[in-house]
């Protein structure tokens, strides 16, 4: 169901229930969990992709599953708590950049889920659905949060309120993606792009997130304050003391996490 892979300090998570387009049951759920926590825990892993196999990147929650929830009176069986929050949290607050490679459909929580990470490459053929009215739901796994942070709140409450799909071209337009690329392309330029970030600072990109989420709630003067502190931090790296370095002497900086 998940498929863990690591070439070029780069840890690639693939959703790999294909002929379900990658729909999350509790068993998936739960296995993309404990492969993003490994991958958070492992100082060896630099940078996160994540994607889906087949013609799906996911096609969010299994209805199947879903639907005899229902029927057996447990309703969402808690699973938003236990499994979709502790996921999208993880993703947006790992200290790695985290990129999804999207190589088709992308629908509720599976949206939701390209959306929590820090880029996103989409397929020309990826399509992103935000179906969660059209069942009588809200948005979930962070919809709510992380969609109008991407395309203003106007906008999220038409995506969200009609849920009509999208393609990737309108996405691109929209902001929703970072770029747009032929569809036998998609897995590589994400890789490319993820393998870019894992040869970067990466203690500058994670208080970077750190300093963009603290921002998106608190005013100017905590903002500021909040980049101050976490400049301090930055200028007192090896990764930052070496660049400097290497920048004056007109060479290449490299970067340990240090």
């Amino acid at each position: 169901m998940i498929r863990y892979d690591v070439a070029d300090t780069v840890a690639t998570i693939t959703l790999d229930r294909p002929d379900a387009m990658n729909s999350l049951t509790a068993e998936t759920k739960d296995a993309l969990l404990g492969a993003l926590r490994r991958a958070a825990g492992d100082a060896a892993i630099r940078a996160v992709l994540l994607t889906g196999s087949g013609r799906a990147f996911c096609a969010g929650q299994d209805l199947r599953e879903h639907a005899e929830n229902l029927e057996a009176g447990r309703g969402l069986a808690d699973t938003v708590r236990v499994h979709y929050n502790p996921i999208v949290e993880l993703i947006t607050t790992m200290a790695k950049p985290v990129v999804a490679a999207v190589n088709g459909v992308a629908a509720g929580a599976g949206a939701s889920l390209a959306f929590a990470c820090d880029l996103r490459v989409a397929s020309e053929k990826a399509k992103f659905a935000l179906a969660f009215a059209g069942i009588g739901l809200v948005p979930d796994s962070g919809a709510s949060w992380t969609l109008q942070r991407l395309v203003g709140q106007g906008r999220a409450a038409e995506l969200l309120l009609l849920g009509e799909p999208l393609d990737a071209a309108r996405a691109l337009e929209l902001g929703l993606v970072t770029r747009v690329v032929p569809a036998d392309d998609v897995l590589k330029t994400a890789h490319e792009l993820a393998v870019r970030l894992a040869h970067g600072p990466t203690l500058a990109y994670a208080a970077t997130k750190r300093a963009l989420a603290y921002a998106a709630t608190h005013s100017l003067t905590d903002s500021l304050a909040m980049e101050a502190d976490l400049q301090d931090e930055c200028a007192a790296t090896l990764d930052h003391l070496n660049a400097t370095r290497a920048f004056l002497a007109k060479e290449r900086p490299t970067f340990r996490a240090e």
